[in-house]
């Protein structure tokens, strides 16, 4: 038998770190649910030609589907792709539902997805991303990019994970900028400057001109991408820089709105960020990346934009503006670093101990009863010593054992974490809440 190797890139938590999973998916749903958004799940596949019209990389990150004894019939069909994301699917299903939605459509949606890059820390091949989008059909009000960003925040501050900044731009800024330079070639530029965090100043700048920049249009793009400010002070900071266009002019409009409106409603969550581009073409206004402070180089966990023109039959357009945890992302640096763990690893509460088989089928309809009333429940696997019974529930943080009564005398019920023993019902006991399911607790707390 060959040896059994993981795949790299393919993230498997273990039970407790599922839990904490879990905790997390469940939270996010339900402030998504209570911010209005309903929940859509589209396919797994998307036509390799639609996925990869959506960046100059996006080729390189898409995963090609084909039976493995694939016939001459399989060829005729266009060519088909796991999804890299969860945008470009919901662009695509909204364009097939039209007729069907009300507008604003406002929608969550929570599935897996898969990148064809390289597996580092906090990269996966496969992993959980959890989006809300708002789309429209023909125009979108501005204010919806301040919402997004509101709704995240709400999600995050339920969650026990350090704190954090959202940083904002809007990618007219950039462009009107660069057309102001005398840039034509945008979208390169664009690419390029969103490298910044990756590979330094240094780099960037070699690589602009090495793209068709001269000194000083590379010098000025580096100029705009160190502005930096948590109000509407970087206008005036990009207006020092003595370029003009329209198109710049109506980007720090915008962004300006955002954050005095974020400012209102969350002092200090959001930083106007103007280095942040967002490598993916179909974001034409506000771009958002999310970082955990004291975690910076790890890069962004939550980020998205507006997409003007990504949703269109030919007779209408649909914009949107989405944002995207990643939730495996989030997860994985927090397990690296211990700030979150599931108490126990499984939800059972209570394991019904069994010290002969004969009584099994007593231990079953104890079990039963305890489970009617929402106490998850299971009886031990084999008969054996009481002490033996109680490791095994230590072993897997089950909090309480369940002795059967002998002799007509009373069942009685122990935590194992203080030793306090009392005499118990099935149809009556219940734990106290905190017992009843896993809890999610930060282990450097209590060290």
């Amino acid at each position: 038998m060959s040896k059994i190797s993981p795949i790299s890139g393919f993230p498997e938590w273990l039970p407790s770190d599922r839990i904490v999973e879990q905790f997390f998916l469940d939270t996010i749903r339900e402030t998504f649910e209570l911010h209005g958004f309903a929940s859509i799940e589209t396919r797994a596949v998307e036509p390799i030609e639609r996925l990869s019209s959506q960046g100059e990389d996006a080729d390189k990150e898409i995963y090609a589907v084909r039976r493995l004894a694939a016939g001459a019939d399989d060829d005729s069909g266009p060519g088909l792709g796991l999804h890299f994301d969860l945008t470009v699917p919901f662009a695509r299903y909204v364009l097939e539902n039209s007729g069907k939605l009300a507008f604003p459509f406002r929608r969550y949606q929570i599935q897996r997805v898969w990148r064809g890059e390289r597996p580092q820390e906090g990269r996966y091949r496969e992993f959980t991303q959890a989006d809300i989008d708002i789309v429209s059909d023909g125009t979108l009000p501005f204010h919806y990019e301040v919402e997004l960003p509101l709704v995240i925040a709400d999600a995050f501050s339920k969650l026990p994970i350090p704190p954090f900044r959202i940083q904002v731009n809007n990618r007219q800024i950039p462009e009107g900028f660069y057309r102001g330079l005398g840039i034509e070639d945008v979208l390169a530029v664009l690419r390029i400057v969103d490298k910044l965090d990756k590979i330094g100043p240094d780099k960037v700048a070699k690589l602009l001109v090495d793209a068709g920049l001269t000194d000083a249009q590379a010098k000025s793009a580096l100029q705009l991408a160190e502005i930096s400010s948590t109000d509407a002070s970087f206008v005036e900071q990009v207006r020092a820089l003595g370029v003009k266009h329209e198109i710049l002019d109506e980007g720090l409009e915008r962004l300006a709105a955002i954050m005095t409106a974020a400012n209102e409603h969350a002092p200090g969550l959001l930083v106007a960020d103007l280095k942040i581009a967002r490598g993916l073409d179909y974001y034409t206004g506000t771009v958002y990346e999310t970082q955990l402070i004291g975690h910076e180089s790890y890069g962004s966990i939550c980020s998205g934009g507006r997409y003007d023109s990504l949703a269109s039959d030919g007779k209408t357009t649909y914009p949107g503006v989405g944002i995207s945890i990643g939730v495996s992302r989030l997860l994985a640096r927090l397990f690296k670093y211990g700030l979150v763990a599931g108490s126990r690893s499984t939800p059972t509460a209570v394991l019904v101990a069994l010290t002969q088989e004969e009584d099994r089928a007593d231990a079953m309809r104890t079990a039963a009863a305890l489970r009617s009333r929402g106490i998850p429940t299971e009886v031990a696997p084999a008969a054996a010593k009481f002490g033996k019974q109680i490791k095994y529930a230590d072993r897997r943080g089950i909090p309480f054992v369940w002795f059967g009564g002998v002799d007509g005398a009373a069942d009685s019920v122990k935590d194992i974490r203080s030793g306090d023993q009392v005499d118990a019902d099935a149809s009556t006991w219940t734990p106290a809440p905190e017992d009843l399911r896993p809890s999610i607790e930060n282990p450097q707390e209590n060290q």
